[in-house]
């Protein structure tokens, strides 16, 4: 665990020596093609960025029913792994460092992006419309999976890991946030079954601990880290027993000896802050809640909070998003990049992705905080 509140110290993670403990979060951004190979733009656009201690990719499909949206990276074939490698390479070639996240979306699917019908603990459909390549649809009721589709899927998950390694990833962040098919077992509303994957905490943490230990038994833990949001109701989410959920799965996986947990909507003051803090034993990365509006002043002291708190490394969204030399930036207190537009986060080409300039002339920068919103985008909002 940290014993500094210094943004820009080495630090340790697994295997890896982090420069600086400033990690680029996953980030949707909609770049990669239909059958979600990675483009040429994706390697340019992370090579840009690879200054931060860690790169976590955006999310990546483990198999072809878990894909959210259109132009979402996959990482189930061999063409996902070779365009991965591109990526990976040129990001390693620039001085940079990945671990790729794993996304199974459950019911956040649509059989118009995917070709197939959603799955998901139980038969309970988003409550939202879901962009497809023909528009915005009405959510589909997904199926409910069956034990051996749960086998299935934590098979697929540690083949992904393995397809991630082959790809040059240093490892993998399971994603077990914002709505999708490990959140959607963790939560009481959209996890109705009354088998050993539901009902109890303990049978609701089960299928997530269980994907983290297959990826684990393959790859190995030091390579695996787990994504989660406490309370989140992203994607129509009302877990119930939060404060004993996210502790409970802690206690389970914190001696398997995982790379990392990584927290999302990360509130120092919160009650499942501490408990987790207190509770896991290994890495944690905090990811802070910032504003619409965010400059380099308030980004320093909302991560240095963290640390101060207990968090080892800070995981930044958009300011990665729209500044490709962030830690430079944060290290003279210069001036940030805005997010241009939020509808170019997710509309395919370099605009709004590969062409936000690097660090001019510098001036010295001193700014309030903005009004809280979070800093974890995970998804197109698009209009």
């Amino acid at each position: 665990m940290s014993n500094t509140t210094d943004l820009f110290a080495s630090a340790s993670l697994g295997p890896l020596a982090l420069p600086n403990r400033l990690v680029m979060a996953p980030l949707t951004r909609n770049r990669a093609e239909a059958d979600g190979t990675p483009t040429p733009l994706m390697a340019t656009y992370y090579a840009q960025r690879a200054s931060a201690g860690l790169i976590i990719a955006e999310a990546a499909t483990p198999n072809a029913v878990g894909q959210t949206y259109p132009d979402i990276a996959a990482v189930h074939s061999a063409r996902h792994v070779a365009g991965w490698r591109r990526v990976t390479d040129a990001v390693r070639e620039a001085g940079g460092r990945m671990f790729l996240q794993l996304q199974h979306g459950g019911r956040v699917g649509h059989p118009a992006t995917s070709g197939l019908t959603p799955v998901a603990p139980s038969p309970v459909p988003l409550p939202e419309t879901i962009f497809t390549p023909d528009g915005h649809q009405p959510a589909v009721v997904p199926r409910e999976m069956s034990t051996e589709d749960i086998r299935t899927t934590v098979a697929d998950f540690a083949r992904a890991a393995r397809n991630a390694l082959d790809a040059g990833f240093e490892g993998v962040e399971v994603h077990s946030a914002n709505g999708h098919l490990l959140h959607q077992f963790l939560a009481a509303n959209t996890n109705l079954r009354t088998d050993g994957y539901g009902g109890s905490v303990a049978a609701r943490i089960r299928f997530t601990a269980e994907v983290v230990e297959a990826v684990a038994a393959e790859i190995g833990a030091d390579r695996v880290g787990l994504r989660v949001s406490p309370g989140n109701t992203v994607n129509g989410i009302a877990e119930g027993e939060t404060g004993e959920i996210y502790p409970a799965l802690a206690e389970r996986l914190g001696g398997l000896g995982p790379a990392y947990l990584h927290l999302v909507y990360a509130d120092p003051d919160a009650p499942v802050f501490g408990k987790l803090r207190a509770g896991w034993p290994g890495v944690l990365i905090a990811n802070p809640v910032l504003g619409e509006g965010f400059d380099a002043g308030h980004v320093l002291r909302a991560s240095e909070r963290l640390l101060r708190a207990g968090a080892d490394l800070i995981a930044l969204g958009r300011p990665f998003l729209a500044n490709p030399d962030l830690v430079e930036r944060l290290r003279l207190g210069a001036p940030l990049n805005p997010v241009r537009d939020r509808y170019l986060m997710y509309v395919g080409g370099a605009t709004g992705y590969t062409d936000y300039p690097a660090l001019g002339p510098v001036r010295q920068e001193s700014a309030q905080p903005s009004s809280s919103s979070s800093d974890a985008l995970d998804g197109p909002r698009v209009a």
